[in-house]
């Protein structure tokens, strides 16, 4: 069974810079192959990863509304989107679920697209899903499923708060999660007292922080992909010891 890995949080954090990081940290230990699944409405993991993408899960599912071509039973159609829509690359496939339903019924669409989801990724030995803030993507469409679930936090009382609230969302969701971890992105210095005592009082599992690099910056203006990044950035070696330390024995 694949090892199944959830990124959430706010819009601004990193999140999905952090989620290409993580998977090029599985990459470089070996552990492969990788399913990078961008269920984020805003998908840009490809761009971290440096992939361009044709076809999107999303457009998939519009066309499954609307009929399917002659000779071709739903199943078999949305079976070959499906594997249409997978970016492939060295060690890991990129697939893009792309926007959410638009007008319309979507129900039967939407169970053919999880039942094949659920047999795509068991074909990996590790899935890397970049979710927007809310988790409904991995509750409907992706896997009921998630060993742990990695939410990313700005370093200030509100991104705390707002970390709460997925975590809180994700259980509402009675969704299957093992461990659930913070990670607080962008830190300069120590981390300050007050966002310490804002993590203790919410009872989130700090997996540890990530000191600001001004590479990604410099990176995201020249269009360069994060995956990229210098071993000796500061980003860079900051995620490398939280990886190790929650994936120990994990993997």
């Amino acid at each position: 069974m694949s090892l199944t890995i959830a990124m959430a949080g706010k819009g601004g954090t990193g999140k999905t810079t952090i989620a290409g990081l993580l998977i090029r940290f599985l990459l470089e230990k070996g552990i492969k192959p990788i399913l990078a699944v961008d269920a984020d409405a805003n998908a840009n993991l490809n761009e971290v990863l440096g992939l361009d993408v044709e076809i999107t899960l999303g457009e998939a599912r519009e066309g499954l509304k609307d009929g399917v071509p002659k000779g071709m039973t739903r199943d078999v159609y949305m079976e070959y989107k499906v594997q249409q829509s997978l970016v492939e690359s060295e060690g890991y496939d990129l697939i893009v679920m792309g926007r959410p339903e638009g007008p319309g019924c979507y129900c039967h669409a939407n169970t053919l697209l999880s039942r094949y989801m659920d047999v795509l990724c068991g074909n990996y030995r590790v899935v890397v899903m970049d979710n927007e803030a809310g988790m409904e993507h991995i509750s409907r469409l992706v896997a009921r499923r998630a060993d742990m679930l990695l939410i990313v936090s700005d370093p200030t009382q509100r991104g705390i708060l707002a970390a709460k609230r997925i975590r809180d969302l994700a259980r509402e969701l009675k969704l299957d999660i093992r461990d659930e971890y913070v990670i607080i992105n962008r830190v300069s210095g120590e981390l300050p007292s007050a966002v310490k005592d804002a993590v203790d009082a919410a009872e989130l599992n700090l997996a540890g922080c990530v000191k600001e690099d001004e590479l990604i910056s410099r990176y995201d203006v020249e269009g360069r992909p994060t995956i990229e990044l210098p071993d000796d950035a500061k980003s860079v070696q900051s995620l490398n010891a939280i990886f190790n330390a929650i994936l120990r024995g994990v993997i």
